[in-house]
């Protein structure tokens, strides 16, 4: 089983642990973690784009000019996409873009992100992350001692926190999931990892789910 050093928040050691082979110790696929990340991307659009059709475009309801004997060519508006302020051919409409994947590849995904940031060495594992109240100052502080200062860093807990949230979400680069919301997405945006204990079993918990 994989083992990984915790650390507290002052980079001292604190112990160690193992690791869930079937999450931590996999070896990484690029195709599932490829179609998990274009799926999550997908289902993230809106759709709301939209471009006018010469239907759509005001004005042109009077013929030009006479069909024949004019010695131009034959037109039946004025906002033909031929036309300059005419309506657009094939533009966009609005559609929905997302669409489904089976869980199980998410989850293999998720786990293939996991496995993949362990044996790059860039999960770090740390005992306790809580704040009293929130801090921007303190989680700037604890992220500098830790050594992820101006780096894109996940921060994943157990469970939702708004103290940790909060003192988080001013620090650029810094953001912060809930074990249970992790998808292969949100592991690979980012650089470092920073799992707090309680969060492993919540991990677990998540790709059996």
């Amino acid at each position: 089983m994989p083992e990984i050093e915790i650390k507290d928040r002052n980079n001292k050691k604190a112990g160690k642990i193992n690791l869930p082979e079937e999450i931590f110790g996999l070896k990484a696929s690029s195709a599932v973690m490829h179609d998990s990340v274009i799926n999550f991307l997908a289902n993230q659009r809106q759709g709301t784009h939209a471009t006018k059709t010469k239907g759509l475009v005001s004005g042109g309801g009077k013929k030009p000019w006479k069909q024949k004997h004019t010695g131009r060519a034959r037109a039946g508006s004025s906002r033909s996409p031929l036309w300059r302020s005419g309506g657009t051919t094939f533009g966009p409409q609005p559609r929905d873009y997302s669409y489904n994947i089976p869980r199980k590849v998410k989850h293999l995904a998720l786990k293939n992100a996991l496995s993949a940031k362990l044996a790059d060495g860039e999960i770090t594992l740390i005992d306790d992350l809580s704040i009293n109240k929130p801090s921007t100052k303190d989680m700037a502080a604890i992220i500098k001692t830790l050594g992820f200062e101006g780096q894109s860093l996940l921060i994943v807990i157990p469970e939702n926190n708004n103290n940790i949230k909060l003192s988080a979400r001013n620090i650029a680069g810094v953001h912060v999931a809930c074990a249970s919301d992790l998808n292969a997405y949100t592991v690979i945006a980012h650089s470092r990892l920073l799992i707090t204990k309680g969060a492993v079993a919540g991990i677990k918990g998540a790709e059996t789910a």
